[in-house]
């Protein structure tokens, strides 16, 4: 591919998803000197893969399969999270019973809940709930993380059971 296409589809890229990159370095990173570090690892991964972008899936899917990559990367090179005591989705239960965070304090507050409960799931379970909180689809999902859309689909109604028994009052729905 030539530099001029490659500058043109990071500038685009970097248009459409930058927030969204911003918010998946903080899903994967919770030290903003370190998160900073990997966004910068997350526009330079993406800028050198626009140089072998053959067009045969879509920018979204490139850019959330490179990114959710070369986070995962990152993650798995800093032994501190090794240290965090990561669970799959299917093990991870709030086990506070004291008021629910919507009776606390605002929106806000609760997904920082939620942005910590994904922190403490192993990589593939965030890298789904992550790609789903950007509002990505379950199919596109599958195809970025190689996990079947059913499975996807499975984790996510997993997840959205677990903060409805949380943070749902009586008839309520998340």
């Amino acid at each position: 591919m030539a530099e001029g296409d490659q500058d043109r589809l990071f500038a685009e890229a970097i248009d459409r998803f930058g927030g969204a990159l911003a918010r998946l370095a903080r899903g994967y990173e919770a030290d903003a000197e370190l998160r900073r570090d990997l966004e910068q690892e997350l526009q330079v991964a993406l800028w050198q893969s626009f140089a072998t972008f053959d067009g045969r899936c879509s920018l979204s899917t490139w850019v959330w399969r490179v990114a959710h990559n070369r986070a995962t990367s990152h993650m798995l090179a800093n032994k501190r999270h090794a240290q965090r005591g990561w669970s799959s989705i299917e093990d991870v239960e709030i086990a506070d019973a004291d008021a629910t965070p919507f009776d606390r304090a605002d929106s806000e507050r609760a997904m920082a809940l939620i942005l910590g409960i994904i922190d403490r799931l192993d990589p593939p379970d965030r890298q789904i709930l992550l790609l789903y909180l950007e509002g990505v689809a379950a199919a596109e999902i599958g195809v970025v993380t190689g996990v079947s859309s059913d499975a996807v689909a499975t984790k996510i109604y997993r997840f959205k059971s677990m903060l409805t028994r949380r943070f749902a009052g009586a008839g309520d729905a998340l």
